[in-house]
């Protein structure tokens, strides 16, 4: 039987909530009335969503609600956990030149963000689902586990391989972490005062951002990049013991009764590792191609065509499993998603893509420490940040949306365009204003597709909509992180032998990138450092291209007036 038609008992209790609902968001007299959503009459023919009026029940605040102390203490668990998984995002920015030092090279450094990044968005719906069929304290508290595990191998970890496993598995917890910590405050929090909570949650997200590559390059230039992941074990342990010792999971949050089949089936496994699987490949052609293989090697062409077939059995899963899917066909139809999604895909890639090789311009071609490196990338971090915040306000009180994703993409466009033509004796002045450009930019559209998903969708669509959003913007990271460093390699190799003849590019990519001065001889460094602005160059290229598409994509966008739709807080 095609798993689209079949429908679980337990299904028509709650629609086709991704997540359990929390109390006072649903409309009741709807749902007594057509004894489930499925039947709603704002669903279009076409399955796109129709703009309804706003969910009435939302103001419910009858019920048990944890409050004072208790209360307290479970935010400040959510917190910490949503500051770790973006910590993560960030962190390892600014250590990466040291990881090359210790690990000696370049050629695996596209994986210690592309891993990451390719788990938290492969799971995303995974753990949605397992929200909603699996005991919501007992599923976060093993996303904290795995994230911890990842953590602690990336600490110990020997080698680059270690270090990338490590990164996978933190992961998988990570996606578990960002999805859950919202289902658990729209549990615990009156629904009058919801959306101030996960406000604090998404400012606790944009502080790690910042803090993030401060951290990462002190830890490295300071103690040991090791501690990038090592500060993750006892902040994250605090985080559980409070959720373990402080929240009790309400009546409304009950499992969907159904059989473990039936569950496992839901959370859409095979979609989840065959996704892992096709970027996969996609990462390995990067990687090896013009570096240790020919771009014409038998390898590098099969892992690029295994690419494309995968991504094609991929489809054909996601179409096949309907609302068990990971990417929902019926959602997808929508102009508002599709668009949304295609737009964070090349906004989001381009950004993370800016965000990681940047130090390596501040470390290489400065000569600056890493801690130095991370307050150099403030100007992009602070500037995404709080334009990140205005643009959220602009668009709750005028309800205007769409404006803000084409003239963002346009200024980020604008300033990759500027950082492209930075070079060796660029003035300080320079590297400010165009980072400031680049992060004003992202930052005035970068959750404008989340705003948009949440506020055109019916309640129980809520978190697949947030899920495939995220989805797509952290597998554009994954792409785009390491589109970028394949490119930076590619032309750094090519360019040692004009710059660099006494040497060669195998030697330069030997050595850590914070090593180069002390390897070398004064004569040769010179050329090495040109070699390497040519490289950087080159992945700013990747980062004009893809803000340039995503302000095609943002063209594309259906214009909606959202006053009074949107969800505050809700699109961190």
């Amino acid at each position: 039987m095609d798993s689209r038609s079949e429908t679980l008992a337990g299904e028509k209790e709650v629609g086709r909530s991704v997540s359990p609902t929390p109390p006072g968001s649903l409309n009741k007299e709807r749902l007594e009335a057509n004894g489930s959503f499925d039947e709603s009459p704002t669903d279009k023919e076409d399955g796109s969503i129709q703009n309804s009026p706003a969910v009435e029940g939302g103001d419910d605040d009858e019920g048990e609600y944890p409050a004072g102390v208790r209360m307290a203490m479970i935010v400040v668990a959510l917190l910490l956990s949503i500051f770790l998984v973006s910590l993560d995002m960030t962190i390892v920015a600014t250590a990466i030149p040291k990881i090359t030092d210790e690990f000696s090279g370049l050629d695996l450094v596209g994986w210690y963000g592309s891993a990451f990044f390719l788990t938290v968005g492969a799971f995303q719906s995974t753990w949605g689902k397992g929200y909603k069929y699996f005991p919501l304290k007992t599923t976060f508290l093993i996303a904290i586990f795995i994230f911890e595990l990842g953590s602690l191998i990336c600490g110990v970890a020997p080698n680059s391989t270690a270090l990338i496993v490590g990164r996978a598995i933190a992961g998988v917890g990570g996606a578990g972490i960002a999805s859950g910590a919202y289902t658990i405050i729209a549990f615990s929090a009156r629904p009058s005062k919801r959306a101030a909570f996960t406000g604090l949650m998404g400012a606790a997200y944009g502080m790690a951002s910042v803090i993030g590559p401060l951290l990462g390059g002190v830890f490295a230039e300071k103690t040991t990049w090791r501690w990038c992941f090592y500060i993750n074990l006892p902040i994250g342990g605090v985080s559980a013991a409070i959720i373990l010792f402080f929240f009790t999971t309400p009546a409304q949050a009950v499992p969907v009764k159904a059989t473990l089949k039936e569950k496992l089936l839901q959370m859409d496994m095979p979609g989840s590792f065959v996704i892992m699987g096709a970027i996969i490949c996609y990462i390995l052609a990067l990687q090896w191609g013009g570096q240790t293989k020919s771009w014409d090697d038998s390898e590098v062409i099969g892992t690029l065509v295994g690419f494309v077939l995968i991504l094609a059995v991929w489809v054909g899963i996601e179409w096949y499993q309907g609302e068990r899917a990971m990417i929902v066909p019926r959602l997808l139809k929508d102009r508002h998603i599709w668009s949304g999604m295609v737009f964070i895909f090349f906004l989001a890639g381009g950004f993370f893509l800016l965000l990681y090789n940047l130090p390596i311009y501040f470390q290489v071609v400065n000569g600056v420490s890493a801690s130095d490196s991370g307050v150099r990338n403030l100007p992009l971090i602070l500037g995404c940040v709080i334009t990140t915040i205005v643009s959220g306000g602009m668009i709750s009180a005028f309800g205007v949306a769409v404006p803000w994703m084409i003239g963002g993409s346009a200024i980020a466009t604008i300033g990759s365009g500027l950082l492209y033509t930075l070079n060796t004796h660029s003035s300080s002045s320079a590297w400010i204003g165009y980072q400031a450009l680049a992060g004003i930019g992202i930052g005035l559209c970068l959750q404008v597709p989340i705003i948009i998903g949440q506020a055109v969708s019916k309640p129980e669509d809520l978190s697949s909509v947030t899920a495939m959003i995220l989805f797509s913007q952290t597998i554009g990271g994954a792409f785009f992180v390491s589109a970028g460093q394949v490119a930076l390699s590619n032309v750094l190799q090519s360019n040692i032998v004009k710059y660099a003849p006494s040497t060669t590019p195998a030697a330069v990519l030997t050595v850590g990138v914070t090593e180069i001065r002390d390897h070398f001889t004064a004569d040769v460094v010179p050329g090495i450092v040109t070699s390497y602005m040519k490289g950087l160059q080159a992945a700013y290229a990747i980062a004009i291209a893809s803000s340039g598409i995503a302000v095609i994509a943002s063209l594309c966008s259906k214009w909606t007036n959202l006053k009074g739709k949107v969800q505050p807080g809700g699109a961190a």
